[in-house]
């Protein structure tokens, strides 16, 4: 049992003293600290941010009218009557002394048209204000035409009020619901992407120990599946140290933005009032997604003997948490639909999309221990089975390109 903790904290230990680990949680860390402070950040840049229009009026009617509007839909929009010709007007904005053009003009039927010119039309903001403001000047004119008063025009565009209630008892009220969909959401990608970088950082971990043959040097001392479970372990608190620095960076900082950070964004996003079950799930499958993927990556990442080889032989158990990535981001819109149901029971899809009906829906106990229930039982099974083929696996050499191995590693453990 020595031999199992020495592996395990000289695993541990070894990659915690890596610069790729120390700058990757920096940078991650800081990338924490910046989505904290990107509310300020944004707003420094937002603050000289006039766009600057030169509005040529060939009607003499539709300035004023379509001033006022731009007015109350963007106030960053400042227009400017223009009285040149267009040639004059477009050699000022190539100038830098206008940011647009718009030429209004009516049409047959005396409603407003216009046309838009600028250096560049990839910024779709301004066009569309422009557009909205245009078109509620449209609406105004066409009801005077109609002779229409402004109450039957209220009436016209008034909204159809479509009040939601669900039947079921203590179900998520649609506020609730967009909230816990936007938690969901950004922790999705917290498991998604802790679980693919540290199984593949077992697999190449153990491809590492092969290359160099320091691998024929500890199976004489210490037994094949000690090693693959001190790995996974060592690994795993690896994992948890680097999330445990980022997610304190990014805690401390948005509890000093906390008030630049209400509302918008950050409410949004759920994490006004995040409920502790859901914290509580999100843990538990967070581990046990990292010891199903982190078992099945030891003993892929035993059948190679190069570095080279281990993303081949890997890209299977990738495109398996990549699919359930997938099935989660269709999930958040259908989390009811029976595809979902079915498929969070699947273990190696499991702790994405049980994770997302517990967080979004009221499920009973039984279904989420249910889920857990059989990935424990798959990463048993794993496990033991992991573990002869990397027995015999950690002995193989040579290049490794086919799945065909696991049955030649699994006759090596048997001699």
């Amino acid at each position: 049992m020595n031999n199992f903790f020495i592996i395990l904290f000289h695993t541990y230990l070894s990659k915690l003293k890596t610069k790729q680990f120390i700058i990757t949680t920096i940078i991650t860390a800081a990338l924490m600290v910046g989505l904290a402070y990107l509310p300020k950040l944004i707003e420094s840049f937002d603050k000289d941010n006039t766009e600057r229009i030169a509005v040529i009026d060939e009607t003499g009617q539709l300035f004023e009218p379509f001033k006022k509007q731009i007015a109350t839909v963007n106030t960053d929009v400042k227009v400017v009557r223009y009285t040149g010709n267009n040639e004059e007007a477009d050699k000022k904005v190539k100038d830098g002394k206008f940011d647009g053009v718009l030429e209004l003009n009516l049409t047959s039927e005396n409603l407003p048209a216009a046309s838009y010119r600028a250096m560049s039309i990839a910024n779709t903001s301004v066009p569309g204000d422009i557009e909205a403001s245009l078109q509620q000047m449209k609406t105004m004119m066409a009801s005077q035409q109609l002779k229409l008063t402004q109450e039957q025009l209220g009436k016209l565009y008034e909204p159809v009020k479509l009040d939601k209630k669900a039947l079921e008892k203590d179900a998520k009220t649609e506020e609730e619901l967009n909230q816990a969909r936007g938690l969901v959401y950004v922790l999705l990608f917290v498991i998604y992407f802790a679980v693919i970088m540290y199984a593949n950082m077992i697999a190449m971990e153990v491809a590492t120990e092969k290359s160099s043959r320091v691998m024929e040097i500890l199976i004489s001392s210490v037994s094949p599946i000690k090693q693959m479970f001190a790995k996974i372990l060592g690994i795993g608190l690896l994992s948890l140290t680097q999330l445990a620095v980022i997610l304190l960076a990014g805690y401390f900082s948005i509890k000093q933005n906390l008030k630049t950070m209400e509302g918008g964004f950050f409410e949004s996003f759920g994490f006004g009032n995040i409920p502790v079950g859901t914290i509580v799930y999100a843990v538990i499958f967070f581990i046990l997604g990292y010891f199903l993927y982190a078992t099945l990556a030891a003993f892929l990442g035993s059948l190679v003997s190069r570095i080279e080889d281990v993303q081949q032989m890997i890209t299977p158990m990738t495109l398996l948490i990549v699919a359930g990535f997938m099935m989660a981001m269709f999930g958040l819109g259908q989390p009811e639909s029976t595809f979902i149901k079915v498929t969070s029971f699947i273990p190696f899809f499991a702790p994405m999309l049980m994770f997302l009906r517990v967080g979004m829906l009221n499920l009973p106990l039984w279904e989420a221990a249910l889920s857990i229930g059989i990935m424990l039982a798959t990463i048993i099974a794993l496990a033991i089975f992991g573990a002869r083929v990397y027995r015999g696996g950690v002995l193989m050499y040579g290049k490794s390109n086919s799945y065909k191995d696991i049955k030649k590693a699994l006759q090596m453990t048997k001699q």
